[in-house]
């Protein structure tokens, strides 16, 4: 058996998740969309409208998806320890799968109760509607205003501000709805302009439930060219090959990626040498995790790690 020398490139450690600099706004976010759905409910049934009975259960499941963010987010702040090598940076990543299927499940029961108003149009108090629903979009506003900040670097908090902001496009179909109906009359505006806004809002989320199954999935983060990152490698001193390279994201941060690999280099690696790959992955594809065993030569018959 040819001889193989592994020697590990030192970790980098990042920042924590931005998500768990969102504490206060996730907090805020909280308190306000409780505070709505108590007075939307209480409304609703005042005003004897399914809309924003149907807008209460959504910014209920708001609520819920805010707590779990939180949640996830506080954990990705704790040390590794244990059985959890890696930290619990990775429950950023489940709760944000789980928080894009909660938004479709809501659009989802939000639009069988918009057909339902189009099968049977009520009569309702459409100024009390309106008068609700521009309360919900400025509670909602705002609180998508706390996450936009960080929804471009963080997946979690990115389903955060989503959430938010359709309940807001939410309550201004509802807000439009009601005041097209006191104008005309017809019922049906409401819930037809209440189907036009979910098929929207459903269409421009799509990119949070893809980009959450690809971190579930330990894809290679967006912003990161594997074909480049293995160009890279096998561009640097005396590395012949490369194999076994893995990138993924540890968190739903789009900085926190980790990288693993085999580099075939005869003579092996020494530290300074281990050391400049590391800062070059890390200043030059922001990976600031990294493993690489360092090997003398190909093992036989083209078989890596892995192999049975």
């Amino acid at each position: 058996m040819p001889h193989s020398h592994a020697s590990h490139a030192g970790h980098q450690h990042a920042a924590p998740p931005p998500g768990g600099s969102f504490s206060a706004a996730f907090a805020t976010g909280i308190a306000l969309n409780v505070a709505f759905v108590i007075v939307e409910t209480i409304g609703g049934l005042w005003a004897n409208s399914a809309a924003l009975l149907s807008d209460a259960g959504h910014n209920l499941s708001d609520v819920l998806s805010l707590a779990l963010a939180w949640g996830a987010a506080w954990l990705a702040g704790r040390p590794a320890q244990g059985r959890y090598t890696f930290g619990y940076r990775g429950a950023t990543i489940q709760a944000a799968l789980l928080n894009a299927m909660l938004l479709y499940l809501a659009l989802g029961f939000i639009l069988w109760e918009t057909i339902n108003h189009l099968r049977h149009p009520a009569p309702v108090n459409g100024k009390a509607v309106m008068l609700l629903a521009g309360v919900g979009i400025i509670v909602n506003g705002v609180t998508a205003l706390l996450f936009r900040a960080g929804q471009k670097s963080d997946v979690n908090v990115r389903g955060a501000y989503l959430h938010m902001l359709t309940d807001a496009l939410v309550s201004l179909g509802v807000v439009l709805g009601g005041g097209l109906t006191l104008l005309t009359g017809w019922a049906w505006l409401d819930p037809a302009l209440s189907c036009i806004i979910l098929i929207i809002i459903a269409y421009t989320s799509w990119g949070l439930l893809r980009d959450s199954l690809r971190l579930g999935l330990q894809a290679v983060p967006d912003g990161i060219d594997l074909a480049a990152v293995r160009a890279w490698l096998l561009a640097q001193p005396q590395v012949q090959s490369v194999h076994d390279l893995h990138i993924w994201s540890l968190s739903s941060s789009g900085h926190d990626a980790a990288l693993t690999a085999h580099l075939v280099r005869p003579g092996g690696a020494d530290a300074p040498w281990l050391a400049a790959l590391s800062k070059g992955l890390e200043s030059e594809f922001h990976i600031h995790h990294s493993t690489v065993q360092v090997e003398d030569s190909e093992l036989p018959d083209g078989c890596h790690s892995g192999c049975d």
